[in-house]
């Protein structure tokens, strides 16, 4: 799907006509340049590859440096790839956040807020307390039997149990543009967006 690269800034809300009070979230997204463009012929896959947020050339491979000296930008620290785009794009060309246009929806994938080591109770819903007066203990937030003992005398793969929690991708579905400010790239979706302040997000149409 075709998108652009962003970043979380973070939450407020928005009236609208009705007088409605909408929770939604600010991202920056874009300018975004295009570094490379993947063809049928060449590579087996029409896409089109887009850098975002300038990095210090220092902190920047001499590989990767010779990658955007090709494409005429400076070095980039989020490089994604895109497909389906209407238009046709060239090497250096930005895309900025007109792209999208108010009402319409989209699609933001980020990694989530990383929890560290969760029980069954947070990472998976379990109720935890149990019946009080069946002998009940110290046990209130355990996650109980894990299977039976004699057989199969092990604890079966994709048993819920306590791990870590956060920090996979996640994408959230249909969020409904509330607004677009072009002269600062942001754009204001309805809703809220994976991730911490500040993490790169793909916004795809």
């Amino acid at each position: 799907m075709s998108g652009l690269i962003g970043r979380k800034i973070g939450m407020t809300s928005l009236f609208d006509e009705n007088g409605k009070n909408i929770p939604c979230t600010v991202l920056e997204v874009g300018p975004c340049v295009v570094t490379q463009v993947r063809t049928e012929e060449v590579d087996g896959y029409n896409a089109v590859q887009l850098g975002f947020d300038d990095k210090k050339e220092k902190q920047t491979t001499k590989a990767l440096e010779g990658h955007f000296k090709k494409a005429g930008t400076s070095a980039k620290k989020r490089v994604v790839e895109f497909q389906g785009y209407k238009e046709e794009y060239k090497i250096g060309d930005t895309l900025t956040v007109d792209f999208f246009v108010e009402g319409e929806y989209v699609d933001v994938a980020g990694i989530s807020k990383g929890k560290g080591f969760q029980g069954v109770v947070k990472r998976h819903g379990f109720k935890g307390v149990g019946d009080a007066t069946h002998g009940q203990h110290n046990r209130l937030r355990a996650p109980g039997s894990l299977g039976a003992s004699s057989y199969p005398s092990r604890v079966f793969k994709g048993m819920r149990m306590g791990g870590r929690m956060g920090g996979s991708k996640v994408k959230v579905l249909n969020l409904r543009v509330l607004k677009v400010v072009p002269e600062k790239n942001l754009l204001i979706v309805k809703g809220a967006v994976p991730g911490h302040k500040s993490t790169y997000l793909t916004i795809e149409k």
